[in-house]
């Protein structure tokens, strides 16, 4: 699996994408109307995705096709997306999207990142490290929670010393 910036051609899928994931996470946590408007299914596509904002970094994980993508937003120590399609849900690809951006943002200084996820994560995040503080909801009713993650800094290995 490849963690990279999307090409032009991958942004329909990625639409795709955001659209299949919202709508399989949302049956497990919300009302259909919810879901349905979390999903926009019909409503998503290639422009709606930040590829050339510079205060963003958006990925996409490949294999022999798009199978997910992330984007975090190094100045706001925000992750602003971590969807994975339904077909490749627990096969490495969310810790891997998530290891990238954080490698991403820790690289331009950022000490913690934060990030709202719908109720369904199933530990997921905590698993990563981050931490969930209380449900709220969002602008659009739904309910999220916050969560944040102190990025540790890579120790560099030190040779010994005469």
């Amino acid at each position: 699996m490849q963690v990279r910036p999307p090409t032009p051609t991958e942004l329909s899928a990625v639409a795709e994408l955001h659209t299949a994931a919202a709508e399989a996470g949302g049956r497990r946590a919300y009302d259909e109307s919810t879901t349905a408007a979390w999903a926009k299914r019909g409503e998503r596509g290639p422009d709606d995705y930040p590829v050339d904002d510079p205060a963003s970094h958006f990925v996409v994980a490949v294999t022999d096709r798009v199978c997910g993508f992330s984007e975090v937003v190094p100045d706001a120590g925000e992750v602003r997306a971590v969807y994975v399609h339904p077909a490749r849900a627990r096969r490495g690809v969310e810790p891997a999207l998530l290891a990238h951006v954080e490698g991403s943002a820790r690289a331009r200084g950022v000490e913690s990142l934060s990030l709202q996820s719908p109720l369904n994560p199933l530990g997921r995040y905590e698993t990563a490290g981050y931490e969930s503080d209380a449900a709220e909801a969002t602008r659009g009713g739904s309910q999220v929670v916050t969560r944040r993650h102190a990025l540790q800094r890579a120790v560099r290995a030190r040779g010994p010393t005469h």
